[in-house]
């Protein structure tokens, strides 16, 4: 067909969350409209009332603005073409199925549902067609007074499409080429029902794409095998020659095994299937992309490469790159694999990509929730010293917590991530202080290495190193002083940042953000044969403080604490990256005999 305007549309049903292969079916119509300078048209698809689901659409809606996916006409939008929800369409739609009805190409089918199972019984394969048709109670077969009886009375019925046998019925397919279905094999279905007055999906799209001008029909694969009925319908009403044109994107297929991507698997893998987090009427919440930590963009480029390659090898792409890019002819026939690693890989470059400031105003409001008040330029600087670590913004909490606050408790003993702590290690017994620890980014100490390392001849040997080394010199000091080096280093690991993992230690050291000096008290103060743990750094900050200053807590005394050394006042949170007046009050609070498990 040929019009000087390209007109595509998105056409979901309210009945639950936006899987995300309806997201990349409307990304790639957006992509397609942009690209030839049309219009995508947002129409609601109602008319199966039984399945309409309350707040729905809204979802929907707020899914494509997170995007950043436009509309120019439709429901929310407005336009000339409207109304764009089908259930405010239904006497459009009556005058269609008239139309059929008059013209011979459809029929009256009174048939209950009792008498279409025992249809069923009686013949094997049983498919509502030509060779059955006149073994039914419908307007073919009976006659004309009988039928206008029955609807006066009130009788339900439906329309059916009459299709004839023996005919090839060509599907020209934008992505798969010239599709040839023969027309015996389809079945008369049923495009409207009198029991709510409305048209079945497939006369109302045909109705609906023909009077909103679209031209071209880009959707799922599922829908290949109502295309013929859809070719026969426009040949009906006599608009083959305004007939769009179609493009029947592949299926998004599960990670592994076979079979199309469903919420099932992404409960199983744990990874979300929708765009945002849904929670349905029994207070059942799924996961979202959005709330997981993507960004729109990520996922947006990552939905984009999922069926469709650009031919060349080039993975990151902008909006404005793929409009440019974007084609049907390169979209493939197969089915596309989804591969939730892939999305994460995705959503890494994208944070890499990302100006230091940027990624640091995102961060900060998570400081918030933590009670954590920090200057913006502090913020920037760790974002700056760990964005190749991390992969969400939520990352850098976990990567870098120990340069905004102190371990409440330092990592337990634990056993390797998705381990069972009954299961022996290392053909031994399973230690009973075990436990299992999942995030990689956090994972502790094992518990067979905690027995190695964690001893009062390592404590000396890591505070010798960290008082007379710097970052650049501390592997060099310990191996010339020839300490064990795996050991000292996890020692030094753990005083510094309360856990096994995360940041380098060079790059902790190296940076004046971290009170390294103060990873030296509490090797000093760590007690022989096990863990520590803040109170007890604080317990021995008390026991200083009063042999070095017959402390009390009058306000001149006070004032004394906070000229002390700092060397002692930091013992009480040695890894605090806080102004040195926040200690103090810590202190006091701890003198004072408020509670301090919170902080």
């Amino acid at each position: 067909m040929e019009q000087s305007e390209v007109r595509v549309r998105f056409a979901p049903s309210p009945t639950g969350p936006l899987h995300i292969g309806g997201v990349r079916t409307a990304l790639y119509n957006y992509l397609f409209a942009r690209q030839h300078g049309g219009k995508l048209i947002f129409r609601i698809e109602d008319t199966d009332t039984h399945r309409f689901v309350p707040g729905a659409e809204e979802y929907i809606l707020e899914s494509f603005r997170w995007l950043g996916i436009q509309f120019d006409e439709g429901v929310s939008f407005g336009g000339e073409y409207g109304p764009y929800r089908q259930s405010e369409r239904r006497s459009i739609y009556k005058k269609y199925a008239d139309e059929l009805l008059n013209s011979g190409k459809a029929y009256i089918a009174f048939d209950t549902p009792e008498e279409l199972d025992a249809a069923r019984n009686a013949t094997k394969n049983f498919q509502y067609d030509a060779s059955t048709r006149m073994n039914m109670r419908n307007s073919l077969t009976l006659d004309s007074s009988e039928v206008q009886r029955l609807i006066s009375e009130g009788a339900q019925y439906v329309l059916r499409f009459k299709i004839e046998p023996g005919e090839d019925i060509h599907v020209y397919d934008m992505i798969r080429g010239d599709v040839v279905i023969n027309s015996s094999i389809l079945d008369d279905k049923v495009l409207y029902k009198s029991a709510d007055e409305l048209p079945t999906y497939h006369l109302a799209n045909i109705v609906d794409d023909h009077l909103m001008k679209i031209t071209h029909v880009i959707r799922g694969e599922e829908w290949l095998p109502s295309a013929p009925l859809h070719v026969l319908l426009y040949k009906a009403f006599g608009w083959q020659d305004t007939m769009p044109r179609f493009a029947h994107l592949p299926l998004l297929l599960k990670p592994v095994g076979n079979g199309k991507l469903s919420k099932r698997d992404g409960d199983k893998m744990g990874f979300p299937v929708f765009p945002l987090a849904w929670t349905n009427a029994e207070g059942e919440t799924s996961r979202g992309y959005r709330e997981d930590g993507y960004f729109p963009d990520a996922f947006v480029n990552m939905l984009a490469m999922l069926g469709w390659n650009p031919g060349t090898e080039q993975e990151l792409f902008t909006m404005p790159e793929l409009i440019q890019a974007f084609s049907l002819e390169k979209v493939g026939k197969a089915g596309a694999k989804f591969n939730p690693e892939k999305a994460k890989w995705f959503n890494k470059e994208y944070l890499r990509s990302k100006p230091d400031e940027e990624l640091a105003d995102l961060f900060i409001p998570m400081l918030e929730e933590k009670k954590l008040t920090v200057e913006r330029d502090y913020v920037t600087a760790v974002i700056a010293l760990t964005k190749d670590r991390a992969t969400f913004v939520k990352d850098f909490w976990d990567i870098a917590a120990c340069l905004f606050i102190a371990p409440s408790e330092y990592a337990r003993y634990g056993v390797k991530a998705g381990a069972t702590g009954a299961k022996p290690q290392d053909g031994r017994p399973a230690d009973p202080r075990a436990k299992v620890y999942d995030d990689s980014l956090t994972a502790p100490f094992l518990a067979k290495d905690v027995d190695k390392f964690w001893k009062a001849d390592i404590y000396e040997d890591a505070l010798r190193a960290v008082e007379n080394s710097d970052a650049d010199t501390l592997e060099e000091y310990i191996r010339a002083e020839g300490m064990p080096i795996g050991k000292v280093m996890n020692c030094i690991r753990l005083a510094l940042t309360g856990s096994s993992s995360g940041l380098g230690i060079h790059d902790i050291m190296s940076r004046d953000i971290m009170l390294l000096k103060q990873a030296c008290k509490l090797l000093k103060y760590a007690p022989v044969g096990g863990l520590v743990d803040f109170n007890q750094v604080l317990d021995e900050m008390w026991i200083v403080a009063q042999e070095e200053m017959n402390f009390q807590t009058e306000a001149a005394n006070l004032e004394r604490f906070h000229a002390l050394n700092q060397d002692v006042a930091f013992v009480a949170s040695p890894l605090l990256y806080r102004e040195y007046t926040t200690t103090h009050v810590l202190v006091m609070e701890r003198i004072d005999g408020v509670s301090i498990d919170n902080h």
